[in-house]
């Protein structure tokens, strides 16, 4: 048996946080000869909306899902650091609170570090189904993993994808100091220049527009993404 800690950091997502962690609790992980436990951690950073009292009255209806607050808002990569604080699985895996990422490919990203054949799992959103992305954003998404793999030597297809899922003493090594959405860079950057074994599976993705809800913006922390990704290539 080995365990899964799905570290859900959530901001402002009343709408979709109950049927998220709906989905991530009743997903199954099946895979041939292991069983796999979730363990469910959720990180509300700040919300002004109603998600953290939707979060309360779940803490008290599911037992599996551990809550922590941030008092103010900090950030995506703040948030994920305060879930890695409270993870005891062996493995960890990233979830965002809206309905992008789809939990049934928890098993597809699982099955190479149990085989031994990764010690980083990506989930690739432009090797699987997805919904047309918003043009900006993809053209963002094109330029950084361009600069990741000329700087880092590596031919990954999707940097930013929130899917990244790591041995837990891989994860746990690592010194993070990202604050916002510049946590995938950062992560990226320092888990290739480690030399640890990386491996990509396709994964759906629905996207979500600013109307919907989406946060990232592909200027401003476009800028920031390329940052961090020159920075960490000369300094750690």
């Amino acid at each position: 048996m080995v365990k899964l800690t799905i570290i859900v950091p959530a901001y402002n997502e009343e709408s979709t946080i109950e049927e998220i962690l709906k989905r991530v609790r009743e997903v199954p992980v099946d895979i041939e000869g292991t069983v796999v436990e979730k363990e469910i951690i959720v990180v509300d950073d700040g919300s002004t909306d109603g998600t953290r009292q939707i979060l309360t009255r779940l803490a008290e209806q599911w037992p599996d899902i551990r809550v922590f607050m941030h008092e103010q808002n900090q950030g995506k990569g703040a948030a994920i650091r305060t879930g890695l604080e409270h993870a005891t699985g062996d493995y960890i895996v990233i979830q965002d609170a809206d309905l992008e990422y789809d939990p049934r490919d928890y098993a597809s990203l699982l099955r190479p570090l149990l085989e031994g054949k990764a010690d980083v799992v990506y989930g690739s959103r432009f090797l699987g189904p997805h919904r047309a992305f918003l043009f900006l954003h993809y053209l963002g998404n094109k330029f950084l993993n361009l600069v990741t793999n000329i700087l880092y030597d590596t031919i990954l297809t999707d940097m930013e994808t929130c899917y990244k899922m790591f041995r837990a003493d891989v994860i746990k090594g690592i010194p993070l100091h990202a604050r916002g959405f510049e946590f995938e860079p950062e992560v990226t950057a320092k888990v290739l220049k480690r030399g640890y074994r990386v491996f990509e599976v396709p994964i759906s993705y629905s996207g979500r527009d600013f109307e919907e809800g989406k946060k990232i913006h592909p200027w401003k922390d476009g800028f920031k993404a390329l940052w961090t990704l020159i920075k960490y290539r000369f300094v750690d």
